[in-house]
């Protein structure tokens, strides 16, 4: 009996194919009996293409009636007439599917020769590279996920075998009339993905036979979810596919086991989001979601299930043999790791980390900062500037983050500074004493500094020695030895991070891990130097418009950042002092404003890192350290601005953009005035911004250094820039690094206690007890300080505290009580000292501004001292202790019990457990999208053409 073969052609906006899908009809060595062309609504000229070709019969299906592939063609195949349905095959085609001209003949014969072949797939071919199998075959795993057999090979006739496979692609099938009938044809719902599959394994329950058929070659621009648009997005690919898992799930499960799959839908769901994040993948979840409900409640798996019981013929266990086993798909894995390992990474530098220099520059600087720091060897904490030791718990460190009760000065409640969230960190790294390691940071700073320099200079340069320059010139930024130096811990943290920041958003666009690493580092400099977040923010809209296919990763770099300042914006707007928002993190420093000047050459207070005291102790005048100070810079000053010179200076505009913004920083942090030091106000610290000043003038010096290098053939102009630029950057920052080896650095190794030993002795049984510290200054005044306990630590330390100008009831009594004390009067003390709880009185030396004259102020100071001494002695209520490594120690007679005045903490109210709930959930997905993994291609429906645009949406990962 001869067999009639009708060809059911189903287009939708497919002009651009279907000229040579026609063709390919007409070409068939054995011709077709009649030929179906479907227009499911095109609005392109493929129903005139489809009349041109003189087909049986035009059939045109409504968007809205058929909008898939499946969908058309069970809507068309209803309404042909039968006519010998064992004798009727039906060849399913969309107008991207060009079949060679033997793929009809070839199917046939396979199934001719097999009575008990059903359906058949022929080897489906990629449109624009034909000799790659874009499939051939579908199975499913142990838990119905489906699996391509063949996939994105190049045929080398490896898999011209027939054979028995459990499914075939619903494009290019060939399928008795008759098995059709009996299974009804596509399901409902599974509308693009696995249509084919599932018609399949229906038509194998039904006692039939599917095969592969190798020798028809059948072309196709994509899979079916292409069918109705260009591309498919990962995550639409992804959704579309779990959708018809989940389908396939509920009908395939026997009867009693749907409402248990159906129950777990949702848990799944979450499950597997968390996966995603892992993967990297948070596109994703809304699909997962989206499935499972879609799944759930479409309507279609009853009907599903009762055409399965209708036709199945046998059990399960027949097509067992055809699913793809566990240890199959780990394979197919492993393999698919090694070949994105080994085409990932063309574009880094070949330059390694030990083999560069780069790990033998990093152990040459930490020997430099074991000699520098070598007073603080063996310290368990440090003291000094705005260094404080930690709190002396793992609990108590992270109690201080979130929204609570601030245990500094006379106590509030309101948000801590997201730098406590940093220090809590910082401090668990070494959680059996959070202090060490402040101890061990400033160890490592320079070495940590070179790393990440060296790392970021080879991202933009193949030159080897470059980032090692990039390092030492990193390293010896004098913003970065003056923190360290003045023990600004925020702006150190900061200096380290910039550079791995900097590294991530170059990868950002393309990674959605790199994004992630990159939000948790921005998140990081900004609550460590708040002062650079206008800057970062600009740079970063900057970012996203240079590399606008990259948005969607980039846009939510900042979202971390603004989580945790939300709460202290809100408090700070509140009391409406916003500019307060960028006040230094940690204990207040007192410094001298620094000049214009002065931030041009480098230095973040006056003095100029130094050299000031250098010349005058060398009998020079004040004027010539700045000769010398521009003599040291000018070398990395002239290589930047060659940049905008050199073959390639338009990757220097970004750089020397990036300086200009720290410098811009630098210059409105030295004239914002939003904490006092004592009566004096002081400017917030401009030596982040310095930092970030100094990054641009070292990649725009990068860009000088590789152009010399590669115009300079014997290599002598660029060794000579290459030396004297990092040796002079050095010889800038050694008045600096000498400071703590003569002691005259104000870090110094610390035991620990914030209080002397008599007090921290009694809040081991007092927690509460409060200690009065006062504090003589240069101007003639008295600082008046309470300590609570054991004292605040550094992490206890708050912006809201230091910026509020505002003096409620109880710092009030606080001002009554240390003024009175300090001079002799008939005040009696005691309400006060009820209220405060005040127990004892400390009398701290004068601690002055960084650089300056000091004389006039240290005799004013003096005068302030003897006076609060006198007083004091003469106060029948204080009973003098002695003198401590803390100042002089008075105890209050008869003082009274103190009385717990601590508010809720950071999980005591319904605002504190919000906050760290929101917190730590947007820290949490951030941390699982940092962590990298492997990459996942875009699904895009192939072209005419014969080369295809790369594109930055695709969902690559590191």
């Amino acid at each position: 009996m001869r067999q009639r073969v009708t060809v059911v052609l189903i287009a939708r906006n497919g002009g651009e194919y279907l000229e040579r899908t026609l063709s390919a009809l007409a070409s068939q060595t054995r011709s077709v009996d009649a030929l179906i062309a479907v227009d499911a609504g095109s609005q392109d000229a493929s129903a005139q293409l489809l009349a041109a070709a003189a087909p049986t019969a035009i059939v045109t299906v409504p968007p809205r009636v058929a909008p898939t592939f499946g969908g058309a063609a069970r809507h068309v195949i209803a309404g042909l007439d039968a006519g010998d349905p064992e004798s009727e095959w039906l060849w399913l085609l969309a107008h991207d599917n060009a079949p060679e001209p033997h793929a009809l003949a070839s199917l046939l014969a396979a199934v001719e020769v097999a009575p008990s072949v059903a359906v058949a797939g022929p080897k489906l071919m990629s449109f624009d590279r034909p000799d790659v199998i874009a499939e051939f075959g579908r199975s499913m795993t142990r838990l119905g996920a489906s699996v391509a057999m063949v996939e994105g090979e190049l045929d080398q006739a490896q898999h011209d075998v027939t054979e028995d496979v459990l499914g075939v692609a619903a494009h290019g099938m060939l399928i008795r009339r008759s098995v059709w009938d009996d299974l009804g044809g596509f399901d409902p719902g599974l509308p693009t993905i696995d249509a084919g599959l599932d018609l399949s394994v229906r038509a194998r329950l039904a006692g039939h036979r599917v095969i592969g058929v190798p020798n028809a070659r059948v072309l196709s621009a994509g899979g079916p979810e292409l069918f109705d648009r260009p591309t498919a997005s990962p995550s639409r690919h992804a959704r579309i596919a779990r959708t018809a898992q989940l389908h396939r799930r509920l009908v395939y499960a026997p009867a009693l086991a749907v409402p248990i799959h159906w129950v777990s839908l949702v848990p799944l769901a979450i499950l597997r989001s968390l996966l995603h994040l892992l993967g990297k993948h948070p596109s994703f979840i809304p699909g997962e979601f989206a499935a499972a409900f879609a799944a759930a409640f479409d309507g279609t798996v009853f009907g599903a299930r009762r055409r399965i019981a209708r036709s199945r013929k046998l059990g399960w266990g027949a097509i067992a043999p055809l699913r793809t086993s566990t240890a199959t798909m780990r394979e197919r894995r492993a393999q698919q790791r090694e070949a994105e390992a080994s085409g990932g990474s063309f574009a880094e530098p070949k330059i390694g980390y030990l083999g560069g220099g780069g790990l033998w520059l990093a152990a040459f600087a930490a020997i430099v900062g074991i000699v520098v720091f070598g007073p603080l060897l063996g310290s368990n904490s440090v003291v000094g500037g705005g260094l404080l030791p930690l709190s002396a718990t793992f609990a108590e460190l992270w109690s201080t983050v979130g929204y609570g009760w601030r245990e500094i000065g006379t106590g509030f409640v309101g948000p801590a500074d997201p730098f406590a969230a940093v220090l809590a960190v910082l401090g668990s790294l070494t959680f059996w004493n959070p202090s060490l390691a402040v101890v061990v940071l400033l160890f490592a700073a320079l070495p940590l500094a070179t790393a990440g320099a060296w790392f970021a200079a080879r991202a933009i340069t193949r030159t080897p020695w470059i980032p090692l320059v990039a390092g030492i010139l990193w390293a010896a930024s004098p913003p970065l030895i003056s923190a360290l130096m003045s023990g600004r811990l925020g702006a150190v943290i900061a200096h380290l991070a910039l550079p791995w920041l900097v590294l991530l958003l170059l990868k950002a666009p393309k990674s959605v891990a790199s994004a992630a690493g990159a939000s948790l580092l921005f998140a990081v400099v900004c609550a460590s130097a708040p002062s650079l977040a206008p800057a970062l923010i600009i740079g970063w809209v900057a970012w996203m418009i240079a590399r606008p296919r990259g948005v969607a990763r980039l846009i939510a770099i900042p979202l971390l950042a603004v989580a945790m300042f939300a709460p202290l914006v809100l408090e700070q707007i509140r009391r409406a002092i916003p500019l307060a928002l960028f006040a230094d993190p940690g204990a207040p420093v007192g410094s001298v404003g620094a000049t214009g000047w002065d931030l041009a050459l480098m230095s973040a207070t006056h003095g100029l890192n130094g050299w000031v005291p250098v010349a005058e102790a060398l009998g020079l005048p004040a004027g010539s350290a700045y000769f010398v100070v521009a003599i040291l810079l000018a070398p990395l000053g002239l290589l930047a601005l060659l940049s905008l010179a050199v073959p390639g200076s338009g990757r220097a505009i970004p750089a020397l953009a990036l300086a200009f913004l720290g410098f811009a920083t630098a210059v409105a942090s030295a004239h914002l005035l939003v904490t006092a030091f004592g009566s004096v106000a002081v400017p917030v610290w401009p030596g982040a911004g310095l930092s970030l000043f100094w990054m641009g003038l070292v990649g725009a010096a990068i860009v000088s250094l590789e152009a010399i290098g590669a115009a300079d053939r014997e290599g002598r102009v660029a060794a000579f820039a290459a030396v004297v630029a990092p040796i002079t950057a050095v010889a800038l920052c050694v008045p600096l690094m000498a400071g703590l080896l003569a002691g005259e650095s104000p870090v110094a190794a610390s035991s620990g206690r914030l209080v002397p030993a008599v007090v921290d002795a009694e809040a081991r049984t007092m927690p509460d007890v409060g200690t009065l510290v006062l504090t003589p200054t240069g101007d003639g005044a008295l600082v008046a300080d309470l300590q609570r306990g054991s004292g605040a630590t550094l992490d206890d330390q708050s912006t809201l505290d230091a910026t509020d100008p505002a003096i409620d009831a109880r710092e009030e009594a606080l001002a009554r009580l240390a003024g009175n004390l300090a001079s002799r009067g008939s005040y009696d003390p005691a309400d006060d000292l009820s209220t405060l709880s005040v127990q004892f009185v400390v009398l701290a030396d004068f601690e002055p501004l960084e650089t300056g004259d000091m004389t006039r102020a240290e005799r004013s100071a003096e005068a302030v001292r003897t006076r609060t001494v006198d007083s004091l002695d003469a106060n029948a209520r204080v009973i003098p202790v002695g003198s401590t490594s803390f100042g002089l120690l008075w105890r209050i007679t008869d003082a009274p019990v103190a009385e717990s005045i601590e508010g809720p903490s950071n999980v005591g109210t319904l605002e504190g457990r919000v906050v760290l709930a929101v917190q730590a959930a947007i820290l949490l997905l951030t941390v699982l999208l940092a962590v990298p993994t492997h990459r996942r291609r875009r699904h895009v429906r192939e072209t005419m053409s014969d080369s295809r645009a790369t594109t930055f949406d695709e969902e690559t990962d590191d």
